[in-house]
């Protein structure tokens, strides 16, 4: 079926486009709403006009829209939830638990589909919480699931003092890991030092050297004068033969 839209259907089409849409959606639903209109001539002669107010309303939407999203930003909900003995929840947090909490809280219709949570809660805990109340406005809001019987600021307060302790004592480990990696390195450099001394130790003095090269070199001479010698009197005995 061909209708005129005479107001904007996020995701299908804006106030004043013509189109071509099936029966069923038309019937069971935009034309039940007033959301369009079956595309007849007078209804063609008013496209533009409804062009135009349907820029106007988009216009006054979106203002709307960024003032509660600015209301909403950082706001938080509290729902009360039955436990088991672990701390599971007897079923889950839904988005449409949300969107009624917010209800309460701002007057406003919100439509479940745009809290966006990926899965339904089934903890107690904290949760942050994307709201697209528009696809250019979105805010995000915080959800407390506590158990029943207990005070949701106490409980709130209680899962900070956790996360507190927590965090300290993570910055604890960290520098228990520092302190002993510097205690690993100044062992290391004094091993190491202690290695260079005994090295230098080991090794033979600069001028012992040339003693011993001395040593040896006065050894060969006396070698030298006693074949010197030897051969001198081998020679004298020689010539007393010949004689």
């Amino acid at each position: 079926m061909r209708v005129v839209f005479l107001e904007d259907v996020e995701g299908v089409a804006l106030g004043g486009d013509v189109k071509e849409v099936k029966n069923g959606f038309a019937r069971n639903y935009l034309i039940p709403k007033s959301l369009a209109v079956p595309a007849t001539h007078n209804a063609l002669q008013k496209v533009k006009g409804l062009a135009n107010q349907a820029e106007k309303d988009r216009v006054k939407l979106l203002s709307d829209l960024r003032e509660l999203a600015t209301h909403l930003e950082g706001v938080q909900i509290n729902v009360e939830m039955r436990t088991g003995a672990t701390g599971q929840l007897y079923g889950s947090v839904t988005n449409a638990m949300v969107a009624e909490r917010l209800h309460e809280l701002t007057e406003q219709e919100i439509d479940r589909r745009l809290i966006e949570i990926a899965e339904p809660i089934r903890e107690l805990g904290k949760f942050d919480v994307n709201v697209r109340l528009h696809a250019d406005v979105q805010t995000r809001i915080s959800v407390l699931v506590y158990p029943i019987g207990k005070d949701p600021d106490e409980y709130a307060e209680s899962l900070l003092a956790a996360e507190l302790a927590e965090a300290e004592a993570d910055a604890g480990e960290e520098q228990l890991a520092v302190d002993q990696a510097e205690a690993q390195d100044s062992d290391s450099t004094e091993a190491t030092g202690a290695d260079a001394d005994d090295a230098a130790e080991s090794e033979p003095g600069a001028d012992e050297a040339p003693e011993e090269d001395a040593g040896e070199e006065e050894s060969d001479d006396a070698s030298s004068e006693e074949n010197s010698g030897g051969n001198n009197e081998t020679a004298e005995e020689t010539e007393s033969e010949e004689e």
